[in-house]
């Protein structure tokens, strides 16, 4: 999952240079910020608030402490596997939330508790080496799928010429193969423009610049220069309106970054990441890698997730997060890239024997070869009690039609009962109330939760703002996390149709359906998004627990 700051759109690039183009997002990161003094307080955990108490359409996590558990004392300490891209464990605001391995001695590089880890302090990578050597960047699913065929059936010119044995193969092929090549020419369609708009941007500032007789411009140049030369007015404007909306020269810097690193690492399929490893990705028992280095090089994704669940609430600094009485146990599988089914499925393994309560998955990809092995992973946490969360995607996609993995639905067609989809809302319940990157599904989301301009931790005791389903997912661990510390008799399918039940509905709010960027907006019933129609909250689920465990 992408770590998501501001969306702006290639579209915008080409009005503004009155052209057209395919529609896509475009993503940037603002600078990470030291402490959150400046922070503006609308967005400063408004996903704890209340939508009665503080007109704000958050999880009513705070209301749930003042009101509900004021005088009371957890009895159970859980522990939420976040299974992620890494997380600084250092970090200050989760100071004493991290997940200890206390049957490990550190550093002895001896497995001490036999679980077959060495030195597994706060959990595993699964994207390293024992010689310490880690992946940061992978291809995605669908690319390494040609990788594997293309060598067979790339000349092959009718699936008649295909044994019957190998058609599915060689479908799967053909699938992934298109779905290649189509994002390589939106990427490629993407740099062209953004090109272009560099060009012009650069031309219209010197045109600027040469008229003022200046090295440099603020923003008092442009916004009000009054000259009647058509050329320098022009330029003017056009400076004046694209700093408006945020397209700096830095923002475009930014995302070439972000446009390179998808030709040329995610979209290359001359590039192996995983060769490092040594191991077989189809071979769910050559374990034989990994390492215990669980913030590794990119851990801003599942720090910020982690924040969300267990940062340090009211210490004086930084955010709170939702659970008090929580463990982080920190599972290193996805890179920058789409994730291996192999390391997802043992990722759940471990979580799962070394006493994991939740895991939360904010993550997910649109190919999965080995879904099989995911499936018996998912089976193991259903059958040991361990529920879990996952972020519904940030494609604007129906995913009712469109799958997104891993799926509650098993391949036997069976479904999940320890399993959660949230999607993705803002704090305000008018018509884009829902995040308009959210993917949605009256039957495989399950409901929504706060998702938009979230302001969480960054790594080196840093914070900054990020919106996404891979942070509402997250709201929904937290909360499960707060229920289960007081009511830890439930089992995790009960805490599942607790927190579903007992979400905010808002029967008659209509909202504009999640589209890419460039496309008509139509609107629908909130409730037709998902499974509850609902907005997850807090103070309506405890009040439930309450009832479910009274009466049992």
């Amino acid at each position: 999952m992408d770590f998501r700051i501001k969306r702006f759109s290639i579209v915008f690039l080409a009005i503004l240079l009155n052209l057209a183009v395919l529609p896509c997002g475009l993503v940037l990161a603002d600078e990470p910020f030291s402490n959150v003094d400046s922070v503006d307080n609308k967005h400063l955990n408004w996903y704890n608030l209340d939508p009665d108490t503080d007109t704000v359409q958050g999880a009513s996590v705070d209301r749930t402490y003042n009101e509900i558990l004021l005088s009371r004392a957890p009895l159970k300490k859980v522990v939420v596997a976040v299974i992620d891209g890494g997380v600084d464990v250092d970090h200050s605001d989760l100071e004493g939330m991290i997940w200890t391995n206390t049957d490990e001695i550190p550093d002895n590089g001896m497995d001490d508790d036999q679980n077959g880890y060495i030195d597994d302090i706060h959990g595993w990578n699964f994207l390293g080496n024992p010689a310490g050597e880690n992946i940061h960047f992978e291809n995605y699913e669908y690319v390494r799928i040609y990788r594997k065929y293309d060598s067979v059936y790339g000349h092959v010119k009718s699936i008649n010429d295909i044994p019957d044995a190998e058609k599915d193969n060689y479908r799967y092929y053909l699938d992934s193969k298109k779905k290649y090549q189509t994002e390589v020419i939106k990427y490629e369609t993407e740099r062209m423009y953004i090109e272009s708009f560099e060009k012009a941007f650069d031309r219209a500032a010197l045109i600027v610049k040469t008229y003022l007789g200046k090295d440099t411009l603020v923003s008092g140049d442009y916004d009000a220069l009054h000259t009647q030369i058509d050329s320098v007015k022009k330029s003017a404007d056009f400076l004046s309106y694209v700093y408006s909306n945020g397209l700096t020269p830095e923002a475009i810097k930014e995302y070439k970054q972000y446009n390179d690193d998808r030709l040329n690492k995610k979209l290359n399929p001359d590039i192996n990441y995983r060769e490092i490893l040594s191991d077989d990705p189809a071979d769910l028992y050559d374990t034989n890698y990994g390492n215990n280095d669980v913030k590794g090089p990119a851990s801003e994704h599942g720090t910020f997730v982690s924040g969300i669940i267990a940062a340090k609430r009211n210490n004086g600094k930084g955010i709170n997060g939702i659970a008090e009485n929580v463990e982080i146990m920190v599972l290193r599988a996805v890179p920058d890239g789409d994730e291996y089914d192999k390391d997802i499925a043992l990722a759940i393994r471990y979580a799962v024997d070394n006493g994991a309560n939740i895991i939360n998955m904010s993550f997910g990809k649109s190919f999965s070869p080995y879904k099989k092995f995911v499936d018996e992973a998912m089976q193991h946490a259903m059958r040991n009690n361990v529920l879990v969360i996952h972020s519904a995607g940030n494609d604007a996609n129906n995913i009712d039609e469109t799958t997104q993995y891993p799926s509650k639905t098993f391949l036997d067609g069976t479904v999940a009962s320890n399993y959660i989809t949230v999607g993705a809302t803002t704090h305000k319940p008018d018509d884009l109330f829902v995040a308009d990157f959210s993917n949605y599904g009256h039957e495989n989301v399950d409901l929504f939760a706060p998702g938009v301009d979230i302001i969480s931790l960054y790594p080196d005791d840093k914070y900054n703002s990020g919106s996404g389903t891979s942070f509402s997912g997250p709201v929904v661990s937290g909360v499960a996390a707060m229920i289960w510390t007081y009511y830890p008799e439930l089992q995790a399918s009960e805490i599942k149709d607790i927190i579903l039940k007992s979400a905010s509905r808002l029967e008659r709010l209509k909202v504009y359906y999640p589209t890419d960027q460039g496309k008509k907006k139509k609107k629908v019933r909130f409730s037709r998004l998902s499974k509850t129609g609902g907005i997850v909250n807090a103070y309506n689920a405890m009040q439930l627990a309450e009832e479910a465990v009274s009466s049992q």
